[in-house]
């Protein structure tokens, strides 16, 4: 059994350094967003958050996306006009932040941006918008 293995394994060796490639880019992708984003929540954790602590949640997308669809009560913040508008968020740079973009990529790079300028609690939605309603919780295009 151990001899066809290894024979299998050096019949497709560059199929198994692909693979190891790619597990070691997810998890490189992981440890980035954990480091430049900060603990990322997920849909339910993000639920908790807004209806337990009254998290401000803000939309990094564009005002065309926004209107297209966005969380219930979001703040459309693009992440292009992010630090010239934060003034919007509010004086309480205490309360807690739920940023989320289309698929959570974008949102990690506002939640660093929203934390040099003084924002104590930032949490990127992970798999943003996307994520959120795969997980059948409720969007608004008001």
């Amino acid at each position: 059994m151990m001899l066809i293995l290894v024979e299998f394994f050096h019949h497709h060796a560059g199929l198994f350094a692909a693979l190891g490639a790619l597990v070691a880019a997810l998890i490189a992708n992981e440890i980035h967003g954990n480091l430049i984003g900060g603990r990322r929540l997920t849909p339910q954790d993000a639920v908790r958050l807004i209806n337990d602590r009254e998290a401000l949640v803000v939309d990094v997308r564009t005002a065309a996306d926004f209107k297209k669809s966005h969380l219930l009560n979001a703040v459309n913040l693009p992440l292009a006009k992010l630090e010239e508008r934060a003034g919007e968020l509010g004086k309480d740079r205490a309360r807690p932040l739920l940023v989320y973009c289309a698929l959570g990529g974008t949102a990690n790079e506002a939640a660093a941006k929203l934390r040099k300028l003084g924002f104590a609690e930032v949490y990127p939605l992970r798999g943003g918008l996307n994520g959120w309603m795969n997980s059948n919780l409720p969007v608004t295009a008001k």
